[in-house]
Protein backbone atom coordinates (compact mmCIF):
# COMPACT_ATOMS: atom_id res chain seq x y z
CA UNK A 1 0.00 0.00 0.00
CA UNK A 2 0.99 3.37 -0.66
CA UNK A 3 -0.30 6.69 0.40
CA UNK A 4 1.08 10.71 0.39
CA UNK A 5 0.83 10.66 4.44
CA UNK A 6 0.53 8.16 6.64
CA UNK A 7 -1.05 9.26 10.41
CA UNK A 8 0.05 7.17 13.04
CA UNK A 9 -2.61 7.82 15.77
CA UNK A 10 -6.42 8.53 15.53
CA UNK A 11 -6.70 11.13 18.68
CA UNK A 12 -7.56 14.58 18.32
CA UNK A 13 -4.47 15.73 16.60
CA UNK A 14 -3.81 13.31 14.22
CA UNK A 15 -7.67 13.21 13.16
CA UNK A 16 -7.52 17.32 12.85
CA UNK A 17 -4.39 16.42 10.45
CA UNK A 18 -6.08 14.38 8.59
CA UNK A 19 -9.18 16.92 7.79
CA UNK A 20 -6.81 19.41 6.84
CA UNK A 21 -4.94 17.26 3.88
CA UNK A 22 -7.50 14.45 2.95
CA UNK A 23 -8.71 15.69 -0.26
CA UNK A 24 -5.36 17.49 -1.77
CA UNK A 25 -3.38 14.41 -0.69
CA UNK A 26 -3.98 10.35 -0.14
CA UNK A 27 -4.06 10.13 3.25
CA UNK A 28 -4.13 6.91 5.80
CA UNK A 29 -4.87 7.07 9.60
CA UNK A 30 -3.75 3.61 11.76
CA UNK A 31 -5.31 3.62 15.67
CA UNK A 32 -3.57 0.49 17.89
CA UNK A 33 -7.36 1.05 19.58
CA UNK A 34 -10.65 -0.09 17.60
CA UNK A 35 -12.96 2.82 18.50
CA UNK A 36 -12.59 6.49 19.40
CA UNK A 37 -12.21 8.04 22.93
CA UNK A 38 -11.52 6.49 25.86
CA UNK A 39 -8.85 8.64 27.16
CA UNK A 40 -8.49 10.55 30.42
CA UNK A 41 -9.67 14.04 29.00
CA UNK A 42 -11.30 16.67 31.01
CA UNK A 43 -11.27 18.70 27.81
CA UNK A 44 -11.36 22.38 28.47
CA UNK A 45 -10.41 24.10 25.55
CA UNK A 46 -10.35 28.09 25.08
CA UNK A 47 -13.79 29.11 23.22
CA UNK A 48 -12.04 31.52 21.04
CA UNK A 49 -8.86 28.74 19.96
CA UNK A 50 -11.31 26.86 19.52
CA UNK A 51 -13.87 28.45 17.10
CA UNK A 52 -10.94 29.50 15.45
CA UNK A 53 -9.48 25.90 14.54
CA UNK A 54 -13.13 25.03 13.75
CA UNK A 55 -13.12 22.37 15.98
CA UNK A 56 -16.23 20.35 15.56
CA UNK A 57 -19.36 22.03 17.68
CA UNK A 58 -21.52 18.85 18.27
CA UNK A 59 -18.69 17.74 20.41
CA UNK A 60 -19.25 20.79 22.96
CA UNK A 61 -21.04 19.35 26.58
CA UNK A 62 -20.83 23.20 28.30
CA UNK A 63 -19.72 26.58 28.07
CA UNK A 64 -17.59 28.93 31.04
CA UNK A 65 -18.13 32.67 31.15
CA UNK A 66 -15.58 32.29 34.00
CA UNK A 67 -13.85 30.63 36.83
CA UNK A 68 -13.54 30.63 40.47
CA UNK A 69 -9.66 30.50 41.97
CA UNK A 70 -9.83 29.04 45.38
CA UNK A 71 -6.96 29.02 47.70
CA UNK A 72 -6.71 27.75 51.29
CA UNK A 73 -7.83 31.25 52.36
CA UNK A 74 -8.89 33.36 49.46
CA UNK A 75 -12.07 32.90 47.07
CA UNK A 76 -12.10 35.41 43.89
CA UNK A 77 -13.89 34.94 40.55
CA UNK A 78 -12.85 35.75 37.00
CA UNK A 79 -16.05 36.68 35.01
CA UNK A 80 -17.05 37.64 31.72
CA UNK A 81 -20.56 38.25 29.29
CA UNK A 82 -19.61 35.74 27.07
CA UNK A 83 -18.44 31.95 27.18
CA UNK A 84 -14.36 32.00 27.51
CA UNK A 85 -13.98 28.09 27.17
CA UNK A 86 -16.09 24.87 26.32
CA UNK A 87 -16.23 21.83 27.99
CA UNK A 88 -15.99 18.85 25.17
CA UNK A 89 -16.74 15.47 24.99
CA UNK A 90 -13.30 13.48 23.67
CA UNK A 91 -14.61 10.61 22.23
CA UNK A 92 -17.54 13.05 20.23
CA UNK A 93 -14.12 14.98 19.96
CA UNK A 94 -12.02 12.62 17.89
CA UNK A 95 -14.97 10.47 16.07
CA UNK A 96 -16.37 13.86 14.39
CA UNK A 97 -12.79 14.85 13.08
CA UNK A 98 -11.96 11.45 11.90
CA UNK A 99 -15.86 11.22 10.24
CA UNK A 100 -14.64 14.65 8.37
CA UNK A 101 -11.62 13.16 7.59
CA UNK A 102 -13.33 10.05 6.06
CA UNK A 103 -15.92 12.22 4.07
CA UNK A 104 -13.15 14.21 2.37
CA UNK A 105 -11.29 11.06 1.34
CA UNK A 106 -8.91 9.66 4.25
CA UNK A 107 -8.77 5.92 4.93
CA UNK A 108 -9.02 4.70 8.28
CA UNK A 109 -7.55 1.18 10.03
CA UNK A 110 -8.57 0.66 13.54
CA UNK A 111 -7.45 -1.66 16.13
CA UNK A 112 -4.01 -1.49 14.13
CA UNK A 113 -0.65 -1.20 15.89
CA UNK A 114 2.30 0.18 14.13
CA UNK A 115 5.46 -1.98 14.79
CA UNK A 116 8.72 0.28 13.11
CA UNK A 117 9.95 1.40 10.55
CA UNK A 118 12.09 -1.07 7.55
CA UNK A 119 13.34 0.11 4.72
CA UNK A 120 11.37 3.35 4.54
CA UNK A 121 7.92 1.58 5.09
CA UNK A 122 5.78 1.02 7.84
CA UNK A 123 5.54 -2.14 9.21
CA UNK A 124 1.91 -2.57 10.57
CA UNK A 125 0.02 -5.45 12.49
CA UNK A 126 -3.95 -5.58 12.62
CA UNK A 127 -4.92 -8.63 13.91
CA UNK A 128 -2.62 -11.26 12.85
CA UNK A 129 -2.09 -10.04 9.85
CA UNK A 130 1.35 -7.86 9.14
CA UNK A 131 1.61 -5.72 6.42
CA UNK A 132 3.85 -2.82 5.27
CA UNK A 133 2.69 0.92 4.21
CA UNK A 134 4.47 3.07 2.12
CA UNK A 135 4.10 6.84 2.33
CA UNK A 136 5.99 10.48 1.29
CA UNK A 137 5.61 11.26 4.84
CA UNK A 138 4.84 9.25 8.32
CA UNK A 139 3.75 11.34 11.08
CA UNK A 140 3.20 9.73 14.79
CA UNK A 141 0.86 11.12 16.55
CA UNK A 142 0.83 8.39 18.98
CA UNK A 143 0.47 9.91 22.30
CA UNK A 144 3.48 10.57 25.21
CA UNK A 145 4.56 6.71 24.71
CA UNK A 146 5.18 7.51 21.17
CA UNK A 147 6.75 4.17 19.31
CA UNK A 148 7.37 6.66 16.33
CA UNK A 149 9.49 8.93 18.49
CA UNK A 150 11.71 6.00 19.82
CA UNK A 151 11.75 5.14 15.96
CA UNK A 152 13.66 8.00 15.16
CA UNK A 153 15.17 8.01 18.17
CA UNK A 154 13.80 11.40 19.95
CA UNK A 155 15.20 12.24 23.31
CA UNK A 156 12.46 13.39 26.34
CA UNK A 157 13.33 15.77 28.71
CA UNK A 158 10.78 15.91 30.68
CA UNK A 159 8.66 15.69 34.43
CA UNK A 160 5.86 12.06 34.58
CA UNK A 161 2.56 13.69 36.01
CA UNK A 162 -0.09 10.24 36.61
CA UNK A 163 -3.60 12.08 36.58
CA UNK A 164 -6.85 11.35 38.17
CA UNK A 165 -10.59 12.28 36.76
CA UNK A 166 -13.73 11.83 38.12
CA UNK A 167 -17.20 12.28 36.98
CA UNK A 168 -19.71 12.74 39.97
CA UNK A 169 -22.96 13.68 40.87
CA UNK A 170 -23.39 16.92 43.21
CA UNK A 171 -24.51 20.58 43.15
CA UNK A 172 -22.77 22.86 41.00
CA UNK A 173 -22.51 26.60 39.39
CA UNK A 174 -22.90 25.01 35.33
CA UNK A 175 -21.10 28.14 33.88
CA UNK A 176 -18.16 28.28 36.17
CA UNK A 177 -15.05 26.15 36.64
CA UNK A 178 -13.54 25.95 39.93
CA UNK A 179 -9.50 25.94 40.21
CA UNK A 180 -8.27 25.07 43.89
CA UNK A 181 -4.44 25.34 44.59
CA UNK A 182 -3.82 24.56 47.75
CA UNK A 183 -0.40 22.43 48.57
CA UNK A 184 -1.69 20.91 51.69
CA UNK A 185 -3.81 19.00 49.89
CA UNK A 186 -2.13 18.45 46.43
CA UNK A 187 1.70 19.54 46.66
CA UNK A 188 1.95 18.90 42.60
CA UNK A 189 -0.51 20.47 40.81
CA UNK A 190 -4.00 22.30 41.46
CA UNK A 191 -7.34 20.55 41.79
CA UNK A 192 -10.43 21.08 39.28
CA UNK A 193 -14.15 21.32 39.10
CA UNK A 194 -15.55 21.61 35.54
CA UNK A 195 -19.24 21.11 35.57
CA UNK A 196 -21.13 19.44 32.41
CA UNK A 197 -24.24 20.50 33.66
CA UNK A 198 -25.77 21.10 37.45
CA UNK A 199 -25.81 17.71 38.69
CA UNK A 200 -22.82 16.47 36.90
CA UNK A 201 -19.04 17.46 36.66
CA UNK A 202 -15.20 16.08 36.04
CA UNK A 203 -13.36 16.44 39.35
CA UNK A 204 -9.45 15.81 39.11
CA UNK A 205 -5.65 16.84 39.79
CA UNK A 206 -2.46 15.72 39.45
CA UNK A 207 -0.14 13.61 41.71
CA UNK A 208 -0.92 11.49 44.52
CA UNK A 209 -4.35 9.62 44.21
CA UNK A 210 -4.84 10.68 47.85
CA UNK A 211 -4.70 14.33 47.05
CA UNK A 212 -8.03 13.26 45.15
CA UNK A 213 -9.69 11.80 48.15
CA UNK A 214 -8.80 14.45 50.81
CA UNK A 215 -10.39 16.81 48.19
CA UNK A 216 -13.53 15.25 47.57
CA UNK A 217 -13.92 15.39 51.35
CA UNK A 218 -13.22 18.84 51.30
CA UNK A 219 -15.76 19.97 48.50
CA UNK A 220 -18.32 17.78 49.81
CA UNK A 221 -18.78 15.36 47.10
CA UNK A 222 -19.39 12.14 48.24
CA UNK A 223 -17.30 8.81 46.85
CA UNK A 224 -20.46 6.99 46.64
CA UNK A 225 -21.85 8.56 43.93
CA UNK A 226 -19.00 8.31 41.26
CA UNK A 227 -20.17 7.53 37.93
CA UNK A 228 -16.95 7.78 36.29
CA UNK A 229 -12.99 7.06 36.85
CA UNK A 230 -10.56 7.77 34.93
CA UNK A 231 -6.56 7.65 35.10
CA UNK A 232 -3.82 8.95 32.60
CA UNK A 233 -0.31 10.12 32.96
CA UNK A 234 1.53 13.16 31.10
CA UNK A 235 4.67 14.36 30.27
CA UNK A 236 5.78 18.18 31.29
CA UNK A 237 8.64 18.92 29.15
CA UNK A 238 10.61 18.77 25.66
CA UNK A 239 10.49 16.19 23.25
CA UNK A 240 13.47 16.44 19.98
CA UNK A 241 13.53 16.48 17.32
CA UNK A 242 9.81 17.14 16.02
CA UNK A 243 11.26 16.18 12.36
CA UNK A 244 13.98 13.74 11.80
CA UNK A 245 14.13 13.13 7.51
CA UNK A 246 10.60 12.40 6.20
CA UNK A 247 8.93 11.69 9.87
CA UNK A 248 7.38 14.38 12.50
CA UNK A 249 5.74 14.34 15.69
CA UNK A 250 2.49 16.01 16.33
CA UNK A 251 0.64 16.29 19.39
CA UNK A 252 1.05 14.22 22.63
CA UNK A 253 3.65 12.45 20.47
CA UNK A 254 5.89 15.88 20.37
CA UNK A 255 4.81 16.28 24.23
CA UNK A 256 2.80 19.77 22.92
CA UNK A 257 1.22 20.04 26.06
CA UNK A 258 0.46 23.04 28.23
CA UNK A 259 2.84 22.62 31.46
CA UNK A 260 0.06 25.11 33.23
CA UNK A 261 -3.05 22.92 32.66
CA UNK A 262 -1.58 19.99 30.74
CA UNK A 263 -3.67 20.12 27.84
CA UNK A 264 -2.66 19.12 24.67
CA UNK A 265 -5.43 19.36 22.32
CA UNK A 266 -5.42 23.12 21.31
CA UNK A 267 -1.90 23.26 20.96
CA UNK A 268 -1.67 19.89 18.94
CA UNK A 269 -4.35 21.55 16.55
CA UNK A 270 -2.09 24.54 15.85
CA UNK A 271 1.01 22.55 15.13
CA UNK A 272 -1.57 20.60 12.86
CA UNK A 273 -1.94 23.38 10.85
CA UNK A 274 1.48 24.44 10.60
CA UNK A 275 2.13 20.64 9.62
CA UNK A 276 -0.23 20.17 7.52
CA UNK A 277 0.80 23.14 5.47
CA UNK A 278 4.75 22.00 5.24
CA UNK A 279 3.73 18.50 4.49
CA UNK A 280 1.67 20.33 1.06
CA UNK A 281 5.04 22.40 0.41
CA UNK A 282 6.43 18.88 0.08
CA UNK A 283 9.04 20.00 2.81
CA UNK A 284 8.58 19.36 6.59
CA UNK A 285 12.01 20.61 7.78
CA UNK A 286 10.87 24.21 9.19
CA UNK A 287 7.69 22.31 10.78
CA UNK A 288 9.22 22.67 14.18
CA UNK A 289 10.15 26.64 13.81
CA UNK A 290 7.35 27.30 12.33
CA UNK A 291 5.29 26.24 15.36
CA UNK A 292 7.06 28.94 17.64
CA UNK A 293 4.10 30.35 19.00
CA UNK A 294 3.57 26.31 20.72
CA UNK A 295 7.24 26.39 21.60
CA UNK A 296 7.24 29.54 23.45
CA UNK A 297 4.16 28.58 25.42
CA UNK A 298 5.53 25.64 26.45
CA UNK A 299 8.86 26.92 27.69
CA UNK A 300 6.89 29.62 29.51
CA UNK A 301 4.20 27.06 30.68
CA UNK A 302 7.79 24.83 32.17
CA UNK A 303 8.91 28.28 34.10
CA UNK A 304 5.30 28.50 35.38
CA UNK A 305 5.36 25.44 36.56
CA UNK A 306 8.99 25.09 38.27
CA UNK A 307 8.22 28.80 39.89
CA UNK A 308 4.46 26.70 41.47
CA UNK A 309 6.91 23.81 42.79
CA UNK A 310 9.06 26.22 44.64
CA UNK A 311 6.55 28.71 46.47
CA UNK A 312 4.90 27.73 49.47
CA UNK A 313 1.97 27.72 50.08
CA UNK A 314 1.69 31.20 52.06
CA UNK A 315 3.50 32.73 48.84
CA UNK A 316 0.70 31.70 47.22
CA UNK A 317 -1.70 32.55 49.12
CA UNK A 318 -0.27 36.29 48.65
CA UNK A 319 -0.56 35.99 45.28
CA UNK A 320 -4.24 35.11 45.46
CA UNK A 321 -4.78 38.53 47.19
CA UNK A 322 -3.29 40.40 44.65
CA UNK A 323 -4.64 38.44 41.84
CA UNK A 324 -8.34 38.72 43.43
CA UNK A 325 -7.88 42.53 43.74
CA UNK A 326 -10.05 44.32 41.72
CA UNK A 327 -7.76 45.81 39.15
CA UNK A 328 -6.05 42.44 38.54
CA UNK A 329 -9.39 41.35 38.32
CA UNK A 330 -10.56 43.84 35.30
CA UNK A 331 -7.17 43.14 33.66
CA UNK A 332 -7.93 39.54 33.65
CA UNK A 333 -11.24 39.87 32.42
CA UNK A 334 -10.43 42.15 29.32
CA UNK A 335 -7.15 40.82 28.33
CA UNK A 336 -6.56 37.10 29.80
CA UNK A 337 -6.48 34.55 27.71
CA UNK A 338 -7.51 31.13 28.29
CA UNK A 339 -4.98 29.42 25.56
CA UNK A 340 -2.05 31.74 25.78
CA UNK A 341 -0.92 31.85 29.11
CA UNK A 342 2.33 34.32 27.70
CA UNK A 343 -0.58 36.60 26.85
CA UNK A 344 -1.98 36.99 30.27
CA UNK A 345 0.73 37.37 32.33
CA UNK A 346 2.72 39.87 30.59
CA UNK A 347 -0.77 41.57 30.68
CA UNK A 348 -1.09 41.69 34.07
CA UNK A 349 2.89 42.40 34.29
CA UNK A 350 2.44 45.68 32.62
CA UNK A 351 0.71 47.46 36.15
CA UNK A 352 3.36 49.47 37.91
CA UNK A 353 0.97 48.31 41.04
CA UNK A 354 0.76 45.17 40.74
CA UNK A 355 4.24 44.42 39.53
CA UNK A 356 5.81 45.73 42.53
CA UNK A 357 3.21 43.95 44.84
CA UNK A 358 4.51 40.60 43.23
CA UNK A 359 7.89 41.51 43.64
CA UNK A 360 7.70 42.64 47.13
CA UNK A 361 6.07 38.89 47.55
CA UNK A 362 9.42 37.12 46.37
CA UNK A 363 12.30 38.34 43.11
CA UNK A 364 11.83 35.17 41.76
CA UNK A 365 8.36 35.71 40.77
CA UNK A 366 9.69 38.14 38.48
CA UNK A 367 13.27 36.18 37.31
CA UNK A 368 11.12 33.42 36.61
CA UNK A 369 8.17 34.59 34.87
CA UNK A 370 10.24 37.50 32.41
Amino acid sequence: MKYDVLIIGGGPAGNYLAGLLAGKMDVAVIERKGSFGGKACTGIIGAEMYEALGLPEKAVLNAFNGAFFISKKTVFEIKRRTPQAYLVDRKTLERELAKKAMRKGAEYYLATNFLGFRDGKAIVQHLDSKFAIRADFYVGADGINSTVAREINAKTEGEVLRGWELEVLGNFRRDKVEVWVNKEINPEFFLWVAPINEEEARVGTFGPIDSLAKFLKLRRLEGGKILEFKTGAVILGWRKPWVKENVALLGDAALQIKPTTAGGIVFGAYCARVLAREILKGDISKYEKECSWVRNQISFGLRVRKLFEKMSQESIEEVFEILGSEEAREIIEKSASFDDHVQTIKAILKSPKLLAKLIRISPMILRMLL
